[in-house]
């Protein structure tokens, strides 16, 4: 009886995670594509020529630079480094460091499925606006010649990372057949490895959203308060959730009533901040330019999140998230088949499966 009354209790929540799986899917599968086609034709090399020294507009390329890149949550780090040494400013390394992980190609293809068009480009653009910010007011406090990086911060910046410090490795190989090989294994293997189990739980997440939270009781917050904004920051800035896998998420608040902007928030802060983060901050560009990274990210959030309620209130668009389950007629199918591969690879990348399989290859 007990075992009849889990599984009553799970299987609604289970069946809610996998309509979101299977909305997402397709354009997750798209986006990572779109990463290894990125990660194979752009050197981190080709990005430091660009970022050097500390005028405004390097803040302005990294923050460009940044956004599409097919960096993880912690490939990011170990470029950051690469880039600090090869002369890229603080401004510089900063906006990078916070335009990569707030948006990406993937998470933008995901943010058009999950969000509608409306959130995916508000949402890189909002990205962009903090780099920048952030980096201008990083190069303000900025003296040459303090804070440069120790070797050992390419090991702290990977100790937590799943690809084993393969990521901090960005140069593309010689030869357009290598190179697109090499581009899509990352995408693919390390990319995949690092984001997979992340996307899983917020799609998980997502559908305990759906599932158990009354349909009513977001709606009785605010809507164009600050409340709910500040709710999300509290709530992002400790979270430890990648750019994709904070969508779901999302995309379920608001279809529960929390307000897009105060989602944007969380969306913006989730993904940039985590300890592994301002750790290599503190010790890459100083406590200033720490304290700066996190100012930025909370005020430009905040900020950006009440705007974008006040635009919409004013010009009477809407965002309106794909509810669960609402795949397009005569494209089921393919929503279907996306998610078991992708599932498919996501489990195959772990780290445990990748232990067991070279175990039994040993053998």
């Amino acid at each position: 009886m007990m075992g009849q009354g889990l599984a009553e209790a799970f299987l609604p929540l289970l069946l809610a995670s996998w309509r979101v799986f299977e909305e997402a899917a397709p354009w997750v599968l798209l986006g990572f594509l779109a990463a290894g086609l990125i990660k194979a034709f752009v050197s981190e090399e080709a990005l430091a020529r660009h970022l050097g020294g500390g005028s405004p507009l390097t803040v302005f390329k990294a923050a460009l630079f940044g956004a599409p890149l097919p960096l993880c949550s912690c490939g990011v780090l170990p470029a950051a480094v690469g880039l600090r040494r090869r002369g890229a400013g603080s401004g510089a390394t900063t906006a990078f460091l916070i335009s990569t992980p707030e948006t990406g190609v993937d998470s933008i293809a995901v943010s058009w499925a999950l969000l509608g068009p409306l959130m995916a480009v508000a949402r890189p653009l909002a990205a962009l606006v903090t780099a920048i910010c952030a980096g201008l007011l990083a190069n303000a406090l900025d003296r040459p010649g303090e804070d440069r990086p120790a070797a050992s911060l390419v090991t702290l910046s990977t100790a937590s990372c799943s690809c084993d410090g393969r990521c901090a490795d960005v140069r593309p190989k010689p030869g357009l057949a290598s190179r697109l090989r090499l581009g899509l294994e990352h995408a693919f293997g390390d990319m995949l490895a690092d984001i997979g189990p992340w996307l899983l739980l917020g799609v998980l997440l997502s559908g305990v959203i759906e599932t158990l939270l009354p349909g009513d009781v977001l709606t009785s917050l605010p809507y164009g308060g600050i409340l709910p904004h500040l709710a999300m920051l509290v709530a992002g800035v400790p979270l430890y959730v990648c750019a994709t896998a904070s969508t779901p998420i999302a995309a379920a608040l608001i279809l529960k009533g929390l307000s897009p902007g105060a989602a944007l928030v969380f969306l913006l802060a989730g993904p940039a901040t985590n300890a592994a983060s301002l750790t290599l901050i503190l010790r890459l560009l100083g406590k200033r330019v720490a304290a700066v990274y996190l100012l930025a990210i909370g005020v430009c959030s905040l900020g950006l999140g009440l705007g974008l309620d006040l635009f919409l209130a004013w010009s009477g668009l809407a965002v309106a998230p794909t509810p669960p389950g609402t795949i397009a007629e005569g494209s089921e199918w393919l929503g279907t088949a996306a998610a078991i591969v992708l599932l498919a690879a996501i489990i195959r990348g772990t780290r445990p499966w990748r232990a067991l399989a070279g175990k039994r290859g040993k053998s």
